[in-house]
């Protein structure tokens, strides 16, 4: 039997890169990798479905998913996490604590992004700061007239107006006309060196560090999706994707984990992944649905209190049934 011929889009990360150099092989698939930044592998995956297997979003996915219009099922391979307490950005100069965000304005790429929904989710259960608290500015971080990828309807008190045309928001920030920022991507001010703009907190690491030992959980931001039909189709792919997304995550971790000479160009490695492990456990980065399934439903309640899935999804509608067990020898 042939191999099938697939498209794959996914990012370039170290636990990707297994799959993308051939190392790891996807059972039955002859693959076409195109590394792409997730920005472009979701639009063109919610709009035009252009890839068979891909990196999702995992709030996009909800919001297609609870539609019932999703082109894609996931596999629980969760390619990106983030704690998000790095995403928030203010004027310094105005706002000092979460709290002073209520009444403020705050800029967003767009509002049902992952990791914004996992920011709003801490603020209002750590700082009692909600989503109807902030008066929410959509735009492009760097290019004016960013579009939302995914029509979303928003619950009454929410209050989300567009960028005024041809702003981006980072110059919004820059000038004062907004107090905030959330978003995967820093603004580039940031980077340059703007006097009265950076994080929220001023050690966003050790809070959530303090979430993670509260609240056990690790965000997830992007799982692996199969373009539907071919899973009908093919009911061994799903499970074949998910054994070769594992395998080649923990390519990347023995990679990590060799101290003879550091793979990845930053001082200290051997040091933060011991440090991960001591407060998360050997497994941090776990990828299926059992080792998650309290992390996703969490998010999935937050997800439909916004008002971004219009029902409230179960863990198990996420995921195709061949990912939920794997032999053992």
């Amino acid at each position: 039997m042939a191999k099938l011929e697939l498209s794959v889009a996914v990012g370039d990360y170290d636990r990707t890169r297994a799959l993308i150099d051939g190392t790891v092989q996807i059972d039955g698939v002859d693959p076409v990798f195109m590394t792409l930044v997730p920005e472009e592998i979701f639009f063109r995956a919610f709009r035009a479905a252009e890839f068979d297997i891909c990196e999702v979003s995992l709030s996009s996915y909800s919001v297609k998913t609870a539609q019932g219009n999703s082109p894609y099922i996931a596999v629980p391979a969760f390619v990106s996490r983030a704690f998000r307490h790095t995403s928030i950005y203010v004027r310094r100069d105005r706002v000092k604590r979460p709290e002073d965000l209520k009444g403020r304005k705050v800029g967003v790429p767009e509002y049902q992004l992952t990791a914004n929904v996992w920011a709003r989710a801490f603020l209002e259960d750590d700082y009692g700061v909600k989503r109807s608290d902030i008066h929410w500015i959509r735009g492009g971080i760097e290019h004016a007239g960013r579009p939302e990828k995914i029509t979303v309807k928003l619950p009454p008190g929410v209050r989300l107006d567009n960028a005024p045309e041809g702003k981006t928001i980072s110059a919004l920030l820059e000038e004062g006309a907004i107090d905030g920022f959330i978003a995967p991507r820093p603004p580039t001010l940031v980077e340059k060196g703007h006097p009265h703009v950076g994080w929220l907190f001023d050690d966003p690491t050790a809070v959530a560090k303090d979430y993670f030992r509260r609240t056990g959980l690790f965000p997830i931001m992007h799982a692996v999706g199969i373009r539907r039909e071919l899973a009908e189709k093919h009911p061994w792919l799903p499970g074949a994707v998910l054994k070769a997304f594992e395998q080649s995550k923990e390519a990347g971790l023995a990679k990590l984990s060799d101290t003879s000479a550091t793979k990845v160009t930053l001082p200290f490695v051997e040091e933060r992944l011991k440090e991960a492990r001591d407060l998360m456990g050997h497994d941090f980065w776990s990828y299926g649905v059992e080792k998650n399934r309290k992390v996703l439903d969490y998010f999935l309640a937050q997800h439909h209190a916004e008002g971004l899935s219009p029902r409230r999804l179960s863990v198990d509608e996420l995921f195709h049934p061949a990912t939920y067990e794997t032999f053992k020898l």
